[in-house]
């Protein structure tokens, strides 16, 4: 049964002065990337995607050169747009987020409605699948986002108990179903 393995980036260099967009991975977050791309569980890899931004790109190639694999990219597959906001600090930050999942139909401080961020999360991924010419298939991109799209492939509301418990997971579902294998598993 080909699979598709959503896989968040691990840890990341929080830099406030740049662009949460640009950052990149800690030397934590590329040593997990690193051992995960070892996986047994990967080795029907024949495609792998990435969101734009550096630090799923980073994670992406990381795992691209352990199946001699290239990197495609897809700009829809971005964490949800909090651009309104920039840095929060992590106490802050986790409020917004809470927020975020509780009202997904609101834009709270400006940022990407949830229900919006899913619908375009689930499409990218739709768009990625139809392209898709066959064997197992990588997505790496990020922990809201993937949350969003779980919740879609689980026919739940948008629910932040569905989220990952900190960066560098991956939940794996069914090519041809649809359907969920098993949910958010450590990297």
């Amino acid at each position: 049964m080909p699979t598709a393995f959503f896989v968040t980036h691990p840890e990341v260099s929080v830099d406030p002065s740049l662009p949460v967009p640009a950052w990149r991975l800690s030397d934590r977050g590329i040593a997990r990337m690193r051992a995960f791309a070892r996986n047994g569980a990967l080795a029907g890899l024949r495609a792998i995607w990435s969101s734009s931004e550096a630090k799923a790109i980073e994670a992406a190639g990381l795992l691209a050169a352990e199946f001699g694999l290239p990197v495609q990219v897809e700009k829809r597959l971005g964490e949800n747009d909090r651009s309104a906001t920039g840095f929060l600090p992590p106490p802050e930050f986790g409020q917004v987020v809470d927020a975020f999942f509780a009202h997904p139909h609101d834009s709270v401080r400006g940022w990407e409605r949830a229900i919006d961020a899913q619908d375009r999360v689930a499409r990218a991924v739709a768009h990625i699948l139809d392209l898709h010419e066959g064997g197992d298939i990588a997505i790496v991109a990020h922990g809201g986002v993937g949350t969003l799209l779980l919740c879609r492939l689980l026919e739940v509301s948008i629910s932040r108990s569905r989220d990952q418990p900190f960066q560098g997971h991956y939940f794996a579902f069914d090519l041809e179903r649809r359907r969920v294998i098993h949910e958010w598993r450590a990297l």
